[in-house]
């Protein structure tokens, strides 16, 4: 199956989703948790805003100059002594981290967070090649012991209560059965079972937050610590990094380290933050492979609406504020990138047409938008992405005749009076105005909702039957004499028509 794309569209498997209470109890308490303490975060700094566009700028910056400042990367890590690959799409990087981690002989390897290879399927790529990846991240471990695949980008075992990860503990690894779903006690037997992979390991494979194209360095942050073990105790670390994780300077790292954490997990600054460039002697893994990832953003960067998508900085703000993500989770959207941010990235990744359902997956309500670090658009691309997906040739023709009614007045006026008088009898039988069923193509309308009839009225008819005629135009005999008023902007006049204020 493509990470990407289940093949499920979106509406099917939401209908699922939504049958489950309990599931939608866990992202209800989970979102407003973790949306709360954003809002707090965010309201201590006077100047969000300003930082929001300043973080805007800086990764349009990226974008405008990517291909100039991914060569300047390439050639400061590997003056720093990384090794530097390029990855067109996914099967290519997973080749590429498959035949680095043979050449080590292990046969194993710890992970720390990273959805660039969830993206590519690498754990499944890995383990076809005899090799056993290990995530180290809570979250991402209670996900894979469970057989499952993340929901949500921060928290992608957010869809589990602390009972059902308890249950996945005692069954999966020997945590004992008289183990409680006390977080504390939960926290403890993960600890305690990945210390062994941790001093074990020979090779560990990462992902990155960002990359600073003028030293090579790349950074990343996360909130247990499991992530600065990977980095620093194997002998080889791999990472796999999206090409639109540039950030020009290191100076600019300052912006995001102030609209990130507050984004993501509502904090002031992470736990954890590690910077590492290339290879130092004695300090860290004494070999580092940096493996650049394409697999569809130079595609993505080639719209000129759809660009902004690789702004993201993978917070999750947009996914905690949208109601259809709380209500359907992230499995309904068959990606690892689900919610807001999800509807629009997958479908650019993979093209439209694989993901066609995913850009309507939105109420377009905005809120994605207002609480993006970056100003992604969200909703401008979402209508731009619907635009492309595939249209029925009866959706089309509706659409266009729609359009030529409405590009004028007296059109668009008589085709409601007619729709009026058309419906008018319908709601009178009904007693209300709105249909729970209509014949195709309008049953895919209230296959998932009522269908509103047109009001009894209209607005603009409603307008004039409450509001007085205004005045019209004055007549010639209402006018002043020529030459009776003053000038704009001159004081009152004496006799000799010298200004007063003059005299």
């Amino acid at each position: 199956m493509n990470p990407l794309s289940s093949g499920v569209a979106f509406p099917r498997a939401a209908k699922v989703a939504l049958g489950d209470p309990q599931l939608r109890t866990n992202l209800r308490r989970a979102t407003h948790t973790i949306r709360d303490r954003r809002a707090h975060a965010v309201g201590e700094l006077e100047d969000w805003e300003a930082l929001r566009t300043t973080a805007a700028a800086i990764k349009d910056d990226v974008l405008r100059r990517l291909p100039e400042l991914l060569e300047q990367f390439e050639e400061a890590a590997t003056r720093a002594g990384a090794t530097v690959h390029w990855a067109r799409d996914a099967a290519e990087a997973c080749e590429l981290v498959s035949r680095i981690v043979h050449d080590t002989g292990a046969t194993e390897a710890v992970k720390v967070k990273s959805m660039a290879t969830q993206e590519i399927g690498l754990n499944e790529a890995l383990e076809r090649d005899g090799i056993a990846a290990f995530e180290t991240d809570l979250a991402e471990l209670i996900v894979q012991l469970a057989r499952d695949t993340p929901s949500h980008i921060l928290v992608p075992a957010i869809h589990y209560n602390r009972a059902e990860i308890r249950d996945i503990f005692v069954r999966e690894m020997p945590a004992g059965a008289d183990l409680t779903d006390d977080p504390a006690a939960l926290a403890e037997a993960a600890r305690v079972h990945l210390r062994r992979r941790f001093l074990s390991a020979k090779v560990a494979i990462s992902g990155a937050n960002f990359a600073i194209a003028d030293t090579g360095t790349l950074v990343v942050v996360e909130s247990e610590g499991n992530g600065r073990m990977c980095l620093t105790l194997p002998d080889t670390l791999v990472s796999v990094v999206g090409i639109e994780k540039l950030l020009p300077t290191f100076t600019d790292l300052e912006v995001f380290m102030q609209v990130l954490p507050r984004s993501s997990t509502g904090e002031r600054m992470n736990p954890y933050t590690s910077t590492w460039t290339g290879v130092t002697p004695g300090d860290g893994p004494s070999a580092t492979h940096i493996v650049l990832l394409d697999n569809g953003r130079s595609a993505t960067l080639a719209d000129d609406v759809g660009r902004q998508t690789l702004r993201c900085i993978r917070c999750s703000a947009c996914l905690n504020v949208c109601p259809v993500y709380e209500r359907a989770g992230g499995h309904a959207y068959g990606s690892v990138y689900p919610g807001p941010i999800g509807a629009i990235l997958s479908p650019q990744l993979t093209g439209v047409g694989e993901n066609a359902s995913l850009p309507f997956a939105s109420t377009l309500c905005g809120a994605c938008y207002d609480v993006c670090p970056v100003k992604i658009n969200i909703p401008e691309v979402l209508v731009h992405l619907r635009d492309q997906a595939p249209h029925a040739p009866a959706e089309r023709a509706a659409m266009s005749v729609a359009a030529w009614l409405m590009r004028d007045p007296k059109r668009l006026a008589a085709a409601g009076r007619l729709a009026r008088a058309g419906t008018g009898p319908l709601a009178a039988a009904l007693g209300r105005r709105t249909v729970s069923r209509l014949p195709w193509p309008a049953s895919k309308w209230t296959a998932t909702r009522d269908a509103p009839l047109p009001a009894a009225e209209s607005f603009r008819d409603w307008w004039k039957r409450r509001t007085p005629a205004a005045p019209g135009p004055p007549g010639p005999s209402d006018r002043p004499p020529v030459g009776s008023q003053p000038r704009a902007g001159a004081g009152p006049r004496v006799p000799n028509g010298t200004p007063e204020e003059d005299l």
